[in-house]
């Protein structure tokens, strides 16, 4: 049966001659030793040293040309289950794949790196199974696999190869649950890896990968290339369909404006057709090397560049600081942060630069009311206080253990108590209450654009509640409202600051990056975090039209530019009526 390729033009390397190899699937030339060829050498290791998967152990194999020279740097290309890559009986012979095409020219002088998954041995073999780790470390979505790779794995070859850290000189591939392993390495450490092939790639439930394809459609385009491979007879099981599991994830990458292709076959859950096409595979996920891999400025409606530049990115504004709770801005668009370390408040003014605003400030969380004061919850001495334009100091209330506050346009302050699961209200006459208790680990705090709705995070769900303000400043009718997406399995997103903008959107600093929510509660973009780890603690929009976004990890700040508008919490704005 003739063999379909679906949407898209492949390279020329892709020609009729080879096609009609691949439509019964058997190997052709480039996978078959050639005369004259120079061999690439082959030898296998092992992995015992693993911190990331304790106690396993792995083989791997390293694959280098025949034209490698230690003394320029070379590409390189990994692949899980590495053992069925490198066997020369097997489907796909990569090795021989690689000395033909390296010395065509079609792909680049590449090591190859083949990596088996991880295994517990067993204390007693005889009566005890060993702990086989492939679905862990494979399925599982989150960036463990791609840490145990970059800060595991190559910082190990790269003691005797010298290999190119510049990630578009490297890519990634597998199949099955390996080839959800390579697209997952590649999303989560693009500036590891830009170049991805997938055969039969298993984006299904077996440990959360069904989420990528929304996971594409709503994030910040990245720099990756992507060629994906299935086959209409693909397995349909308890965890999902393969075939529809790849046809989406095509989809996604396709409406996100992602140099892709997806090459449909008519097989079942194996190597076949992978096999048959691996050459045109590396040709296409190589091709116009060394030309860098690009990020999609696709236009979309409701796209992430309804809300994005999509030619600007973040500035680094500066560090190291010891950043705490909040930042603020001022009536003038000028942005305060603390730096617990020097106890101080600095400024950054519109034009972005930073100089201290006030000495021994102690201040952790902080927020500028309507009246331009700044408030600040000194975490340390246990108490509110207000500082005036001049900076100086007035204390407000003590005995208040507060962590993230805002303030609305009465001069009424809220402020979350997460070690004693409170929600705390002070009126601008100083009286304090508690107007909600119940929440886990209640961290950041926001009132709507239209003061209607006060927002509280809890890091340890995925869920902002929402909750309706009353005339007396209590609080009713709370819901888990917002949907926030997590980076893996665990049900964490590790929320943060929070801001609104004029369209009532709500801009949540977590470990994914900034997610923007609609007014509906749902996640409909999420902006990657510049280059930090771990996501993002402040978000809040600066500048003297509102247009600059900022946001920080512990250490840094940074700022781009964007479509949107931010809205103070002191400064009522009614938003649009809401898409449904």
């Amino acid at each position: 049966m003739p063999n379909s390729f679906c949407c898209g033009v492949l390279v020329a390397a892709m020609a009729a001659a080879s096609l009609s190899f691949a439509d019964d699937y058997v190997l052709g030339p480039d996978s078959q030793k050639q005369a004259g060829v120079p061999e690439g050498s082959l030898t296998k290791h092992e992995w015992t040293s693993s911190k990331l998967y304790p106690g396993s152990t792995r083989d791997y194999w390293i694959y280098v040309p025949a034209q490698y020279s230690a003394s320029k740097p070379a590409c390189l290309m990994i692949f899980q289950d590495g053992g069925g890559f490198v066997s020369p009986t097997g489907s796909f012979r990569v090795p021989i794949v690689f000395d033909n095409l390296i010395h065509k020219g079609d792909m680049p002088v590449t090591i190859g790196v083949f990596i088996n998954p991880g295994v517990m041995p067993a204390l007693s073999p005889a009566t005890a199974q060993n702990r086989y780790n492939r679905s862990y470390e494979y399925d599982a979505l989150g960036d463990r696999y791609a840490r145990f790779l970059v800060e595991e794995m190559l910082p190990e070859i790269s003691k005797s190869y010298n290999i190119s850290k510049d990630p578009n000189d490297r890519a990634i591939a597998g199949s099955s649950s390996g080839g959800i392993a390579a697209f997952n390495a590649a999303w989560n450490r693009p500036d590891a890896f830009r170049r991805v092939v997938s055969f039969v790639g298993s984006y299904t439930n077996l440990r959360g990968g069904e989420q990528l394809a929304s996971e594409i459609r709503k994030t910040e385009p990245k720099p990756l290339r992507v060629f994906l491979q299935d086959g209409r007879n693909d397995q349909n099981i308890y965890s999902g369909n393969w075939y529809l599991g790849n046809q989406d994830m095509y989809s996604a990458l396709q409406w996100a404006g992602y140099e892709s292709e997806f090459v449909v076959g008519t097989e079942s859950h194996n190597g076949k057709h992978g096999g048959a096409i691996l050459p045109d595979a590396l040709r296409w996920v190589w091709k116009d090397y060394p030309k860098p891999v690009s990020k999609s400025a696709k236009v979309n409606d409701r796209g992430v560049y309804d809300i994005l530049e999509p030619d600007k990115d973040w500035e680094l504004l500066g560090g190291p600081y010891q950043m705490t709770a909040d930042a603020a801005v001022d009536k003038e668009g000028n942005v305060f942060f603390t730096d617990h370390r020097t106890s101080r408040i600095l400024k950054v003014d519109v034009d972005g630069k930073i100089s201290v605003w006030k000495e021994k400030a102690n201040a952790h969380g902080i927020v500028f009311g309507p009246e331009g004061r700044l408030y600040a919850g000194q975490h340390d001495l246990k108490r509110i206080v207000a500082f005036s334009p001049d900076g100086t100091e007035t204390v407000l209330s003590e005995g208040v253990q507060m962590h993230h506050l805002t303030v609305d346009a009465r001069g009424d302050l809220y402020y979350s108590d997460a070690p004693n699961h409170k929600v705390w209200m002070m009126d601008s006459k100083g009286a304090r209450r508690v107007v909600h208790e119940g929440i886990f680990w209640p961290r950041g705090v926001q009132v709507s654009t239209d003061q209607s709705l006060l927002v509280v995070n809890d890091p340890h769900t995925k869920w902002v509640w929402s909750f309706q303000i009353l005339a007396d400043g209590s609080l009713a009718n709370g819901q888990p409202f917002y949907h926030l997406e997590t980076p893996d399995e665990s049900s964490e997103s590790d929320a943060a600051q929070m801001a609104f903008d004029t369209e009532g959107f709500l801009y949540v600093a977590t470990g994914l990056g900034v997610q923007v929510c609609d007014q509906a509660g749902r996640v409909n973009t999420i902006i990657n975090s510049p280059p930090v780890r771990g996501g993002v603690t402040n978000v809040l929009f600066g500048g003297t039209d509102r247009r600059w976004l900022y946001v920080s990890d512990s250490e840094r700040l940074f700022r781009r530019r964007v479509k949107r508008q931010g809205a103070e919490s002191w400064n009522p704005i009614k938003p649009p009526q809401p898409h449904l």
